[in-house]
Parts: C-alpha cells; structure tokens; sequence
C-alpha cells in the first residue's frame, strides 16, 4: 500500500467521523417563542392616511400596481420600508447579502431604529455565510428573525441533506413585504441584485404586485400563519447571539457598500425610476380589482406528497376558473408532468387557445428543469400550444417613456404585465445599472380569458405543487390579464424563440428579427457543454425532485 492510498484511506475516514458526527446533531426542540400578529388598526399611519380615501372610494376591491422594471420593484420595497411607522413583516425565499440586499437590511435597522417592529422570516436554503448578519440584526430589541425550516449542521449542511433529506428538500418558497399592513408586495421576487437590476451577469425577468386595501390584510393573516408555526426558528434558538462588536461589523458593512461607486450608480438610476417620479408627484394609478389571496399550509412540508388539503394548486384552477377562450402561461421552470400534460390536453381539445412563455436553455439558470421540460415540449405542440422561450439575450433596458405614457394614458397604469423585471418596451426583458450579459425569465404568472390573472411565486413544476410551500395573488382584473395577454400578442415574439414542430416531427426555433424570420435546427445560443449536462439529466430519474 502506498502512501497515496494511506492518505485517501484516512482523508475517507475523516469524512466519514465528520459526518457522522453532524449527522447526529438535530434540530433543538420548537423554541418557545412569543406568538405575534400582524397589527391592526393601522389606519391612522403616514400610509394609512395617504391610502385611505382611495380605499374608502373602492369599496370591496384592492388596489394593484404591477412592478414591473426591476428597479421600480427595489424602489417599492425601499419606500415602504422608509414610510412604515408601526410594522414590517417581510417573508422570502432567499436573501442574498449583496449590494441589495444589504441596503434592505439597513432599511429594516433604520426602521427599527425609529420604533417599528419587524419580523423577517426567511427560508434557511439560502442563508449559509448569513449567520452573523442575522444575528447582528435579532440584536436590535424590535427586529426579530425566524429561519423557516432550518438546517440543523450550520456549517456542514450536506449532513443534512444526506441524514435528513426528506425533510430539508421541503422548502418555504413564498415572498412578502408588507408595511404597516397597509401596503404588501407579492410576487416573484427574491432579494438579490439579480431581481432588484443590479450590477450581474444574469438579470432575472420578474414580476410582482404592490397592493392595497382589503387583500394586505389576508397577505399578512397568512404571514402570520408562518410565522407563528413550528418550523418557524427563532435564530436565537439556533445561533449564539451576536454582540456589540458583531452589530458593528454588519453596520461598517452598509457603509462599506454604500460607498462604492457602483452603488451610487444604482441608487442614482433608482431615484430616477418612473415609480419614484410617480410617488413624488402623487399620481401612481391603481387597478382596482376582487383578488384572492392563495397559499400553501405551512404544514406542507411536514406532510407527504398525497395530502392534497394542505397545498393551494388545487384551489389555483377554480380561483381562476375554467378558460373558455384562452390561458396564458409564464413560468420560468415549467415541468407539467404526465398528469399535467393531460390536464393541457383536455383544454386544448376543448378549443382553448394555450400559449406557454418558459426558459430557453440558453437563458435556464437550471439545466436539469429544462430537461424536464423538453421531454414534454413536443407532446404539447402537436396538441396546439404556442410555445415561446426567452433568449438570453432579451434587451436589458425597459423604455420608460412608453411606461410613462401608458400612465398617463390609462387608469390602470403600466404598459405590460408579462413577467419583466425590467425589459424591452414594457414587459419581458431588464436587468440593469451595469446590465446583465444574460436574461433569465423568473416570473410566474398566468391569464384566462382576458378577465382573471395569478402573480405570485409558483412555478409550474413538481417542486412548487408537491414540495415547496407557495403563495401568490389571484386578480379578477380584466385591464391586467388583458395586458399580460397584450404582451403575447406583441412583445413576446419579439424577445422569445417560438418553438415549433415541423412536418417530419422535429422541432426548431424562429427568431423574428428585422430582417425576417431566423430558423435553428438546435436550441439556440446553448454551449456545448450546457447541451451535455441537459442530455445527461434528461436520463435520470429526478423529475419529483424539479
């Protein structure tokens, strides 16, 4: 035996000690924790006062605003937090400590500074290196944080995944800020400089909602629901508590990014945004409109796959209803299964018009939901989809003369719905300051008939439907669904590749571009090497996992 083979043998070894060793540390028992609501009798804050004669004028309905550019969409969440005098209650999927989100945490610490309590409940998936930064924040006496379903091994948490796999595969996936409970914004952003049109290399083509009136009050009913549930950790349970010295560390940080060149450069184009122009100058238009809120039991992730009462999908189809006409779907990670596949069918055969915005490979930030996806992708032309893919290289840049004009020009605001964080003339495309070298579709939305619209942060994929928990907006709004379908009638075409089936039963790409019609054999702007991993995961097993 060598010396190679000695020293393999005892790094293998320590592995295994390491992980054994983690893998017997467990969760601590549900902490007792101080069950909390979301405040009411709100109405006479800043935001309260402002909102209420356009509530009281409205009487049954919400207001909604689509948030579209990406920048409007950080510019919503900072001026709530900045307006908010009594509470913030704020619920994400992932938090990512870059330029962004390090200037929302300041903002929820500036709150706070002032009196208002916040409660910041986040999914633990996404917080490794984030440990400090939380427990800096649970310090101040009127922010406390959960972390919803956490891993018990912070430091090595593959034990987890390989000691508890069941369990952390299950993950709370819903998005929420809402001030005061007043003002609530829901849809399919995380936060990130990603979303927000920061300075990347991916810009994620989004889509959210600012609401107000009657939904705000189900949206934080539901916030409370998590919140107060027994996956929801206080971080207090789970890590040391972080002392003087720990808070200035994480406040030296904000100055840090602040100062930064490319920060000032992106509150500078922020500050421009025709959202902010719009608050200043008193005239952001509300659509006004029934809506419903939907959400997964927080109890979801406790529970196995058939406990149908526990998950909203199946509340999705009669929220929206039956589509006589035609359903419109944006989804970035679109994985119908076979039982979903029928369900699309039998719409079809029924005559309903079904057109499908997803990810092309090259703009999929996850290889393995593509290959899900193509396996069904035939199946659904030859039915009479339309079926559309985003190229990676959708304009990065949203034409805010025309946003301004369609403000102007009706009462509902806006000129596109379509799952845009930014982009084009109005609808899909954006990043931002820097730009982005790829787009990568990440909003979730859905039309029927021209009459009713979902926002919110459900994919059509196994993974939303039977593992994660979700939420989302259910809006009775024809001016809204007509402008989502609008975009497939004008913008999509334009910054998609429609895939179609021609007649030997092969597939291609068409891209409009000014010069005619553009045709691909192969999946447009791919590398080779993505083109492998897809073929690979498309032989695997995995698609319950999607």
């Amino acid at each position: 035996m060598n010396w190679l083979d000695t020293g393999w043998r005892r790094a293998l070894a320590a592995l295994c000690v390491a992980l054994s060793i983690s893998g017997c540390m467990s969760l601590p028992r549900p902490a007792p924790r101080a069950e909390t609501s979301a405040l009411a009798h709100t109405e006479d804050t800043v935001l309260g006062k402002a909102l209420r004669a356009r509530v009281v004028a409205h009487p049954g309905t919400s207001g909604f605003l689509p948030l579209i550019a990406s920048q409007d969409a950080f510019a919503a969440r900072m001026l709530a937090a900045k307006a908010a005098e009594r509470s913030l209650d704020v619920q994400y999927y992932i938090w990512h400590g870059d330029t962004t989100g390090q200037l929302l945490w300041e903002a929820l610490w500036q709150a706070a500074e002032r009196g208002v309590r916040v409660r910041l409940l986040l999914d633990d998936n996404n917080t490794p290196g984030l440990d400090a930064t939380l427990a800096a924040l649970d310090a101040h006496p009127l922010i406390e944080v959960r972390l919803f379903n956490p891993f018990a091994n912070r430091q090595m948490r593959l034990a987890d995944f390989a000691f508890d796999f069941s369990r952390v595969n299950r993950r709370m996936h819903n998005k929420s800020f809402t001030a005061d409970n007043q003002v609530t914004i829901v849809g399919g952003r995380n936060v990130g400089d990603e979303y927000f049109g920061g300075e990347t290399e991916v810009g994620f083509q989004d889509l959210d909602v600012l609401a107000i009136g009657p939904v705000v009050k189900d949206v934080s009913s539901e916030f409370d629901r998590y919140w107060n549930d027994e996956a929801a950790y206080p971080v207090a349970a789970l890590l040391a508590p972080a002392d003087a010295s720990g808070v200035q560390v994480m406040q030296e940080n904000w100055k840090a990014v602040r100062q930064r060149p490319g920060t000032q450069r992106y509150l500078d184009a922020v500050a421009k945004t025709p959202l902010m122009t719009d608050v200043e100058e008193d005239r952001v238009a509300f659509d006004w409109a029934p809506a419903k809120l939907l959400s997964d039991a927080p109890a979801k992730i406790r529970s196995s796959p058939d406990r149908h009462d526990l998950r909203m999908f199946d509340d999705l189809e009669d929220a929206l209803g039956h589509p006589h006409q035609q359903l419109d779907l944006i989804s970035p990670y679109f994985v119908p299964g076979d039982d979903g596949a029928r369900s699309l069918d039998e719409i079809m055969r029924r005559g309903v018009k079904l057109r499908i915005l997803t990810n092309s490979m090259a703009a999929t930030d996850v290889a393995a939901v593509h290959a899900g996806y193509a396996r069904y992708r035939t199946r659904l032309l030859k039915a009479g989809a339309l079926i559309y893919e985003l190229k990676a290289s959708a304009p990065a840049e949203i034409d805010t003369n025309r946003r301004r004009a369609g403000r102007r020009g009706s009462a509902s605001g806006g000129s596109g719905v379509a799952g845009g964080s930014g982009g084009g003339s109005g609808g899909v495309g954006g990043s931002g300051v820097g730009g982005s070298s790829t787009a990568s579709l990440h909003a979730k939305a859905f039309e029927v008939d021209r009459r009713r619209v979902f926002v919110g942060s459900l994919n059509l994929d196994p993974r939303s439907v039977e593992l994660n928990t979700e939420m989302g907006l259910v809006i009775d709004s024809a001016p809204l669904a007509g402008r989502l379908s609008d975009e497939f009638d004008t913008r999509i075409p334009e910054v998609a590749y429609e895939v179609r089936l021609k007649p030997d039963g092969t597939l291609e790409w068409v891209d409009r571009t000014p010069e005619g019609e553009v045709h691909y054999a192969m999946e447009p702007d791919a590398t080779i090497m993505k083109r492998f991993w897809v073929r690979v995961m498309s032989l695997l097993p995995i698609e319950w996992l999607l």
